[in-house]
């Protein structure tokens, strides 16, 4: 009897085991996005973009008003409101493409790409709304395209992964103009939104990978 029913014991913590170990793979698995599902919000965040445009063309709308208005109250809203606001479609669609496709790349090679979203929005909108000229309104998702790439081609460099480094250099080669974007002195673009978005975004690097930085026993 005792040692039938030590067989049955025995049986049954082999069998919680068996499903103990192979839960977590069914779970990383689960947990684990299709390139598709990783689109969603770079796809999502951009049709915001456009759709505020359209609703900005109403009459008696001005939208653009809650941009980054320096060392003012009211324009720290603009932190947030900003990058969603441009100066007409023809500023929209600039930074449209760039902004798809350095997006997409940070959320497909990296996953990382709500943190770095709202890390490169906040930390370089606030940068903007402290530097920038008294009197004047910041708008436009390129502070967050210059986030984009500065941190891909820092995220290269940092975890020295094959397809991270490709990406890296593709992103140079394509973008590599965008150094100017931050010298001042150039009327109507907001260099300042532009520097402080790239500085955020080589922050942005440094911190999340401090994050995958493994644990010593």
């Amino acid at each position: 009897m005792d040692d039938g029913l030590g067989v049955a014991c025995t049986s049954a913590l082999s069998a919680h085991k068996v499903v103990d170990v192979s839960s977590p793979g069914q779970i990383e698995r689960r947990g684990t996005p299709s390139p598709l599902v990783a689109l969603i919000p770079v796809v999502g965040i951009l049709a915001l973009m456009w759709a505020q445009e359209i609703v900005d063309l109403l009459p008696g709308v001005d939208l653009d008003q809650y941009g980054i208005r320096p060392r003012s109250a009211e324009g720290l809203v603009g932190v947030v409101t900003a990058p969603f606001l441009h100066g007409g479609f023809d500023h929209l669609i600039a930074n449209s493409g760039a902004f798809l496709i350095l997006g997409s790349l940070v959320a497909l090679t990296t996953k990382k790409f709500w943190p770095v979203t709202v890390g490169v929005a906040l930390l370089g909108g606030l940068g903007t709304w402290l530097v920038a000229g008294a009197n004047t309104n910041h708008i436009g998702a390129s502070g967050l395209v210059y986030g984009f790439a500065a941190f891909l081609v820092a995220w290269g460099v940092l975890t020295r992964k094959v397809l991270s480094i490709l990406v890296s250099v593709v992103v140079v080669l394509m973008y590599g103009g965008f150094v100017v974007g931050v010298l001042p002195g150039q009327t109507g673009i907001s260099w300042q939104g532009h520097l402080f978005g790239a500085l955020a975004g080589l922050l942005m690097a440094f911190v999340l990978r401090r994050d995958r930085a493994p644990a010593r026993g």
